[in-house]
């Protein structure tokens, strides 16, 4: 019996320390990146390029769709797609942090990199323009 038990409390050791070395590996390399400020509009990716609305009228429907997991992304003043991820691990949403600027300009300031064909950004200062 004292084997069984013993035997149990290993492999629960295993797979704890397990997991997480698991999703270390799975996570890959870190993108390189470059510090940036950009200034553009915080958007309702699905209203936005599904539907066409935007601007100040839309404001309010882009928090509630923020709140139901449509994500808010930044639409640089250049016409750049800006993602925006967390640092938090295994991944935090945005939206939270981003829906107070909903449909109105905005200067951030974060880390910049290439993925997966698109441009994102880990926001470290974001405020009003």
């Amino acid at each position: 019996m004292k084997r069984i038990i013993t035997a149990a409390g290993a492999v629960a050791a295993l797979t704890l320390f397990a997991v997480p070395a698991q999703a270390q590996e799975m996570m890959g390399e870190k993108p390189e990146g470059h510090q940036m400020t950009i200034t553009g509009t915080v958007v309702d990716i699905s209203c936005k390029f599904g539907l066409g609305q935007t601007g100040e009228g839309h404001r309010m429907c882009a928090q509630v769709c923020a709140d139901k997991g449509i994500p808010l992304v930044i639409l640089g003043s250049d016409g750049t797609l800006y993602i925006p991820t967390s640092t938090d691990m295994p991944g935090g949403n945005q939206n939270e942090r981003l829906k107070e600027f909903a449909e109105q300009e905005v200067r951030v300031t974060g880390t910049v990199f290439e993925a997966g064909g698109a441009k994102a950004i880990q926001i470290e200062r974001i405020s009003r323009s």
